[in-house]
Order: structure tokens, then C-alpha cells, then sequence
């Protein structure tokens, strides 16, 4: 069936069910994102670098947990994970208001709630990002990315905004009753999914009796850093993670102590530049058609750095910085979602069903394993440099993820190589440095995300 007469995804009710959990659970998220570092700061009087560690004991989870846990996902039914890690962040997360109303919130509190939401987070994001191809056809899988980041530039677009006049009206830890009420909604959607799951089978070793966890997880390693697509994908976005974490876990210093921006004006600026996520998904699909799918992924690259390094000259005059908020946020939510949507759907379709969980697990080891250590890395710097220049370094520093697009196969890549086809076949074949014959990339769902600039 041709790509014109295959019938549209807003039919398929399995897959609307997912787009709707994604786009609850984004939009609620954008308080927690506003209203967590906001309260450490102006609330629990948390230091630069206290705010920083709390982004990075978020992002922690991912370095220490991930690679077991997609190993353990490649031998489970995903949905059930998926459902339970919902309930799990929202009851979680209901801890912080009703500590408030005790009177019992302190900072160590946060610490422990982002500790146990990024733990739950890890487990969700790697089987969410294996999930999408158990219940879509290879040939939908750019659509299905491509709809599901309209999702998270509709989430983007109001949840600023949202999050902004309910910290203004409301008291932040109580707006994050509304995040926690999200996750619980996104739960009910993904357990109605009606597409039964099937349980993948047992892998065996050469000796017949069943594979270990640490041969699988090794052969996880193997297979993304043996493919020159994948292997330039984690390197081109662990190294946007790297300098964006440094970035903006110091960018809230800037905004609520040294700017000292209201809330309801830096979050209605921000939801209006997130119209650059919705402008992203809408050239997602169409860009790749005109430039090729490798060139989409260094363009999208080429344009963040920029994007990245004009939100921390944000002046403190607020006509000013609602110009420098609107235009940077802008072009870094669209180069984001350009370049999500492209090398998410190569993923996912060059990497087979029985190796998605590791494939997504080892990627986000390897690109969200770097994030909590640029959020230390950014609290360092703040401490001992002004905080304006440290955030411009880490703008600047962020353009050296350009390097392992330009020196990798995806230059010359126009469109996602078919099962067992010459170029799919050239790019697993092992570069002096590979660890074996096959490979992968970053995570194989969508981006979504994810509180880094890059899934």
C-alpha cells in the first residue's frame, strides 16, 4: 500500500489513545518544569548550586538505571510498565502539596521527589519509546512521531503559559497537584489500549539455556555503537545534553533571582514562542522529501546553538526580554522537533522488535546519561563565574555537537534505509572503533521531550 492511500492515524484508536496520554501528561508537565526550581529558589531559598543538583538527581536515574532496565523491558509486556510508572509520578509527586499544607516541605523533599520521578521516569521513557512500533506499521512510524511532537508543541504552546498564571495565583506546590492529576489520566489512557502486546520470548545463549542480563545489555552496547547512523546520533545529542543541562539548570538563576522575571510573563512569553514546536512538526515530515533525512538531522542541529546562546543575553528590561525569550525558545523548539522526528523514525525502523528496549536504554544511557553531569557542571561554573557567562560558554560549547553528523554516513542519507538494503547494511558495518556488526540510535520513540532540548 502506497504512503497516499494508507488511511490516517486519527483512525487508528490505539494510536490516539497513546497521543492523548502524551499530550495530558506533557501539558501537565510543563508546571512541574516552571513550579519545581521556582519553589526551591524563591520558596526553600536553595543556593545556584542546589538548584543544579536538583536537575541533576532528576536526571540521575537515567545514568545509574537504564541499561538494566532495558534489558528487563526487551523481556516483559511494555503497557503494564507503562501504566505503572503513570501512577507511580503522580502519587509521587502529590507528596510536595500536601507536605505545604502540613507545613513539612523542605528541600530535601524535592531532592527525594525528583530522585524517585526520574527513576520512574527512566523505566516509562524506554518502554515508551519501544512501545510505538508494537502497535503501528514500519511505513507509519514517521507519521506517528511526527503527530505525537504536534502533540508536544500543543503542550508546549499552553503549558507555559498555564504554569505561569497558576504559580501566580495559586502557590507553586499546590499547581503541581495538576501535574500529579495528568500522569493518573495518561495511566487511563495507555490501559485501554486494546492491541494486545505479545511477550517477547526468552533469548537463549550459544549454550541453549537463557541469556543473561549483562550478555544482553552488552549486546545492546554492541549493536548502537556498531552503526555509524546510531553511533553519530548519541554522540550529536549526548553532547547537546551535556552543555543544554549545564544551560538550563543555571537558566532559572538567571530568570527568578538575577532577571527576577514575574512568573505569569516569562511563562506566557515561553508558551508563545512554543509555537516553534508546532512549526517544527509541521516541516518534519515535509523537510527529509526536499533535503534528505541525514541533511534534516545536521540542519536541525545547525540551528540550536544559536538558539541556545541568545536566551542567555536575555536583558532585564522586559519588552527586551520578552523579544530575546520569544525568538531564541522559538528556533530551539522547532530545530528540536525537526530533529527528533528524523533520527527517532530512522531508529526505530532500523532496529529490530527484539532489540528496541536496549537500543532505546543504551541511548539514553549514553544521551541522558550525560545531563545530570552538565547540570553539575553548570552549578560549578555559576559558583564560580558570573551566571551569565557560564550560561554563554555552555550556548557556545553546545555547537560541537555538529562534529559527529558531518563526520558520519547520515550526510549522504536521503531516506530511512529498508530492512536488509545496501545502505542500511553500510552503516552496520563495524568502523575500527565499533564493538560489533549491528547498531542503533537514540531513543526510537519521539522526542518528547523530553526536559532535554534533544530525546
Amino acid at each position: 500500500m502506497t504512503g497516499t492511500s494508507r488511511p490516517s492515524l486519527w483512525r487508528h484508536p490505539d494510536f490516539v489513545k497513546v497521543w492523548s496520554a502524551a499530550t495530558v501528561s506533557i501539558l501537565g508537565s510543563q508546571i512541574t518544569i516552571i513550579a519545581l526550581p521556582f519553589i526551591a529558589l524563591t520558596m526553600l531559598g536553595a543556593s545556584v548550586l542546589q538548584v543544579s543538583l536538583l536537575a541533576a538527581v532528576e536526571m540521575l536515574p537515567f545514568l545509574l538505571f537504564t541499561l538494566p532496565a532495558g534489558a528487563w523491558l526487551d523481556r516483559v509486556r511494555r503497557r503494564p510498565v507503562l501504566v505503572a510508572a503513570d501512577i507511580g509520578r503522580g502519587i509521587v509527586l502529590l507528596s510536595i502539596p500536601v507536605a505545604y499544607l502540613l507545613d513539612a516541605l523542605t528541600i530535601w523533599q524535592l531532592f527525594v521527589v525528583a530522585f524517585v520521578m526520574g527513576t520512574l521516569s527512566a523505566f516509562f521513557d524506554i518502554a515508551d519509546a519501544s512501545y510505538l512500533p508494537a502497535i503501528l506499521e514500519r511505513d507509519d512510524l514517521v507519521d506517528g512521531n511526527a503527530n505525537l511532537q504536534i502533540s508536544y508543541s500543543v503542550a508546549q504552546i499552553g503549558g507555559p503559559t498555564l504554569a505561569g498564571n497558576m504559580i501566580a495565583v495559586v502557590a507553586a506546590p499546590i499547581a503541581l497537584a495538576v501535574d500529579a492529576i495528568s500522569f493518573f489520566v495518561s495511566g487511563g489512557f495507555i490501559s485501554s489500549i486494546r492491541r494486545r502486546e505479545s511477550k517477547p520470548e526468552r533469548r537463549l545463549d550459544a549454550s541453549g539455556r537463557p541469556a543473561s542480563m549483562g550478555a544482553e545489555i552488552a549486546e545492546g552496547l554492541r549493536f548502537v555503537l556498531g552503526n555509524g547512523y546510531l553511533r553519530a546520533i548519541a554522540a550529536c545529542t549526548g553532547i547537546t545534553n551535556l552543555f543544554g543541562a549545564a544551560l538550563f539548570g543555571v537558566f532559572p538563576v538567571l530568570i527568578w533571582h538575577e532577571l527576577r522575571l514575574p512568573p505569569a510573563f516569562f511563562g506566557t512569553v515561553m508558551g508563545l514562542a512554543s509555537i516553534g514546536f508546532l512549526v517544527g512538526a509541521a516541516l518534519s515530515s515535509r523537510l527529509p522529501n526536499v533535503i534528505g533525512l541525514g541533511r534534516t538531522i545536521i540542519v536541525a542541529t545547525v540551528l540550536g546553538p544559536p538558539a541556545f546562546l541568545l536566551m542567555t543575553l536575555t536583558p532585564a528590561d522586559l519588552n527586551l526580554a520578552a523579544v530575546t525569550l520569544f525568538v531564541g525558545w522559538f528556533v530551539a523548539g522547532m530545530s528540536q522537533v525537526i530533529y527528533n522526528v528524523a533520527q527517532i523514525s530512522l531508529r526505530q525502523a532500523i532496529t529490530p522488535s527484539e532489540m528496541q528496549s536496549r537500543m532505546n536504554a543504551t541511548l539514553r544511557f549514553i544521551v541522558w546519561g550525560t545531563l545530570p553531569i552538565g547540570s553539575i557542571l553548570g552549578g560549578v561554573m555559576a559558583t564560580l563565574l558570573p551566571v551569565r557567562t557560564a550560561l554563554v560558554i555552555a550556548g557556545v560549547a553546545s555547537s560541537a555537537a555538529l562534529l559527529p553528523l558531518l563526520l558520519s554516513p547520515l550526510r549522504s542519507l536521503r531516506e530511512i534505509p529498508t530492512e536488509g538494503s545496501p545502505t542500511a547494511n553500510t552503516a552496520n558495518s563495524a568502523h575500527p572503533d565499533a564493538m560489533g556488526p549491528t547498531a542503533m540510535g537514540m531513543p526510537a520513540r519521539r522526542r518528547r521531550p523530553d526536559p532535554d532540548p534533544t530525546d
